[in-house]
């Protein structure tokens, strides 16, 4: 049986600022309730609803058995074992023309952000029944309607405060309440490693993913953005120069033709203070755009304004996807040029760990909406209160990029262990080359030695994090058994594995906290023992004697501290754990 749309009332948000006035001409898109293929979003009186997993499915199994150009395809299965499908609209058959440019959409990482799936919905039974079965003469389409089936599922009425519509939203983490948007380089959730096998089975030339946002309110409806935009710089710089100089003004413009008002994304730096400034919120690997940048894949992040209605959204996406679509039948060969220019990128340096900067590079023109503040009696403090009408006058906003707090060079490969067959999965669902040994092999490599690495005070996405700011480097010989992984950085995905392995990187296996063992130090020596022996080793040694004499003067808690004192001495001995802190993945450096 279907799922019966619930009435409006009383889930309609009355708290949230009113919405401007909108009459887009992308509305003639939306089907009558009589016609046969009608979505449940279109139904819906108020086009204020979305299906759920189970009505989904089965309007995407009938639209499969009514056209030759749909195909379901599934790819994974969620924590709570829902089937994870990708929609296929192709005119290939069962197998698709590499040769044709593919545009991959992903929608429902973010549950209750599910604009993607009904205007994935609506313009697939448009290629399918109402004449733009064209747009598939020279591009193939891959939509993901849900990725996050779990978290689609725990769906209701109060799911996103901040979001007007549609009136029953899914979760927005995992049913292992994770976020699946921060899982793009360390791949923890089924979810996303069956998202990472689709993509290399279909091998993206534009990867498009959809949410809607929170935060400010403003005239934009469709935001979206991709690192590199406006010419700053990108480990992709081709494929930034390519959407910001070939999709951007025609994707715009198009969205302006259909009535509605594009804009970058939108980050900003004070909630209370609308006119503080923006920022550009983050380029981490663990995000689709920081992960697209680094992989070489052309990804777009859209962020749909939460403050407009579910239709307005809806109806925009619409029109975003096809757009693309075109696009991609026009110049999609231009963009492999670009992919191709930038994958054969090696820097030798890789900027990292990158933060916002804390004066602006330049202003922003940003299309407003009026505000007031007053005094509020429930918070104790002036609060915004948004108007809901354009303001006429352009603001002029202070826009603050972001600068790399660390550079890591470039080895010429690293060997994994092979007792971490774990996060050698993980570079291979990445679709990162190595060699895997075939038995024991001794190679001198450069080892990575922590310097005080510190925990985080509280978990984050099932992990507890580590930061490492110093690292020291020890060459040594080190014999790596079979099953292990060596990993060359001469290949497309040279720079991920960078960030991927590299400690002090803020996106790797060891800033997730995935290498634990390192931090445990094995075997102890008691003060009866230590004692004598650093006797001994001040009075045979008259280096090591100056160095303490000099730790004592400079420190005087040191001094003051005997077990300190004693470690001290400790450290310096054979009998000390050699492994503590010692990182067991290691470098190959050129000579």
């Amino acid at each position: 049986m279907s799922q019966t749309p619930p009435p409006k009332a009383p889930w309609d948000k009355p708290f949230l600022p009113p919405a401007p006035p909108w009459q887009g001409a992308s509305q003639a898109l939306l089907r009558d309730a009589s016609n046969p293929w009608v979505t449940p979003f279109e139904a819906d009186a108020e086009h204020d609803f979305s299906p759920n997993y189970a009505d989904t499915r089965a309007w995407f199994d009938r639209l499969e058995a009514a056209s030759d150009l749909i195909r379901i395809e599934p790819f994974g299965t969620s924590p709570q074992g829902r089937e994870i499908y990708a929609v296929i609209a192709s005119k290939d058959g069962a197998t698709l023309d590499p040769a044709k440019p593919l545009l991959l959409v992903q929608c429902g990482i973010h549950p209750g952000e599910i604009d993607g799936k009904d205007a994935g919905m609506m313009l697939l039974r448009d290629m399918a029944f109402h004449g733009k079965d064209g747009l598939l003469d020279q591009v193939n389409l891959v939509l993901i309607p849900i990725l996050s089936v779990d978290g689609h599922e725990r769906s209701g009425p109060y799911s996103r405060p901040n979001q007007r519509g549609p009136r029953i939203q899914g979760w927005r983490n995992t049913a292992t309440n994770q976020n699946l948007n921060r899982d793009f380089l360390k791949l923890d959730q089924p979810e996303m490693r069956a998202l990472k096998r689709l993509q290399a089975r279909y091998k993206a030339d534009l990867y498009v993913d959809v949410h809607v946002t929170d935060g400010m309110d403003y005239q934009y409806d469709v935001t979206y953005g991709f690192n590199g935009e406006n010419g700053v710089w990108c480990r992709s710089p081709a494929i930034a120069a390519w959407l910001d100089g070939v999709l951007k003004p025609v994707m715009n413009a198009r969205l302006e033709a259909e009535g509605h008002i594009p804009g970058e994304l939108v980050f900003g730096l004070d909630e209370r203070d609308p006119k503080a400034g923006l920022n550009d919120g983050g380029l981490g690997e663990r995000f689709s755009n920081g992960w697209g940048a680094a992989a070489h894949v052309p990804t777009i992040l859209i962020e749909n304004h939460s403050l407009k209605p579910h239709a307005q959204r809806v109806l925009g996406t619409y029109v975003f996807i096809e757009t693309a679509l075109k696009l991609l039948a026009e110049r999609g060969q231009d963009l492999r040029a670009a992919i191709a220019a930038d994958s054969a990128l090696r820097p030798a340096e890789i900027p990292a760990n990158f933060v916002s900067d804390d004066q602006p590079s330049h202003t922003r023109a940003f299309k407003a909406i009026r505000y007031e503040m007053y005094d509020s009696p429930a918070s104790g403090r002036r609060e915004v209160r948004w108007l809901g009408e354009a303001d006429p006058e352009l603001w002029r906003l202070p826009f603050h990029g972001s600068h790399p707090t660390l550079t890591l060079k470039r080895p010429v490969a690293y060997y994994v262990p092979s007792y971490r067959a774990d996060l050698i999965e993980r570079l291979a669902l990445h679709g990162v080359a190595f060699e895997t040994l075939t038995e024991d092999r001794t190679v001198e490599v450069e080892m990575i030695r922590l310097i005080d690495p510190r925990l985080a005070d509280r978990a984050n996405e099932g992990h507890v994090q580590v930061s490492v700011e110093q690292v020291a480097t020890e060459r040594r010989p080190w014999t790596f058994p079979k099953g292990s992984a060596r990993v060359p950085t001469d290949q497309p995905l040279g720079d991920l594995v960078v960030l991927f392995l590299e400690p002090q990187s803020s996106e790797s296996v060891f800033a997730w906290g995935m290498v634990p063992e390192v931090l445990s130090r094995v075997e102890y020596i008691e003060p009866y023992a230590i004692a004598p022996l650093a006797e001994a080793m001040l009075a045979n040694d008259p280096a090591l004697k100056a160095a303490f004499e000099a730790k004592l003067a400079a420190e005087p808690a040191f001094a003051a501290d005997a077990d300190a004192r004693l470690a001290w001495f400790y450290e310096r001995t054979p009998f000390y754990d050699d492994h503590y802190l010692l990182y067991p993945i290691a470098r190959e450096v050129a000579l």
